[in-house]
């Protein structure tokens, strides 16, 4: 995910400075690992010309390019950063087909297989989005740990050096929060307290 230890950055750092031509220098670097995690999503798609992982990923430059101050202080940020915009970018897509398809049936394609009860393009991804937004009061942490493991599509390795803390604190917050999302986003679920 980082060609050169430092290069992602440097050209953050140049972006912010103000040289636009950064960003046209550090879309290789990151396009590659951009480019498979969308590509994973639309292989469980059941119909692919619905949304396509270039085209994902070029929505995911536009919406880049249209930052006008740009702050992103290392590859941490831009990853975080990035991570939440594939997730309005899904959540969007979920919106046009719930319009599309209203009072009709939608393919149930998983998110994740760790979040096999979310699918793209259903209305769990609206309410997975209310509900990390609510997380997001809680502990911005734990969503920025979905954000970048399951729209991102990180290791837990690699969500663990993302966010600076280590990998077992990555697994174990991400159980937490599979949890606390599920009971949220399925509160039929939850047996009454008396």
């Amino acid at each position: 995910m980082q060609p050169v230890r430092g290069e992602i950055t440097v050209l953050l750092g140049k972006w912010k400075g103000g040289d636009s031509s950064a960003l046209q220098d550090l879309m290789p670097l990151v396009y590659p690992h951009l480019r498979e995690v969308a590509a994973a999503y639309i292989r469980r798609e059941r119909n692919p010309d619905v949304l396509q992982a270039t085209s994902l990923v070029h929505e995911l430059y536009l919406r880049l390019l249209n930052q006008r101050k740009a702050a992103w202080e290392n590859r941490q940020h831009f990853y975080t950063f990035a991570a939440k915009v594939m997730r309005m970018i899904l959540i969007d897509h979920a919106r046009e087909r719930q319009a599309q398809r209203r009072g009709g049936e939608f393919d149930l394609i998983p998110l994740s297989d760790d979040l096999v009860w979310i699918n793209i393009g259903g209305p769990e991804m609206l309410d997975l989005d209310h509900a990390l937004d609510e997380l997001s009061v809680l502990d911005v942490a734990k969503v920025q740990m979905v954000e970048l493991r399951y729209f991102l599509g990180c290791t837990a390795d690699e969500t663990a050096d993302l966010m600076q803390v280590s990998k077992s604190t990555v697994d174990r917050d991400l159980r937490f929060t599979k949890s606390w999302l599920y009971r949220r986003m399925h509160p039929e679920t939850i047996p009454d307290a008396a």
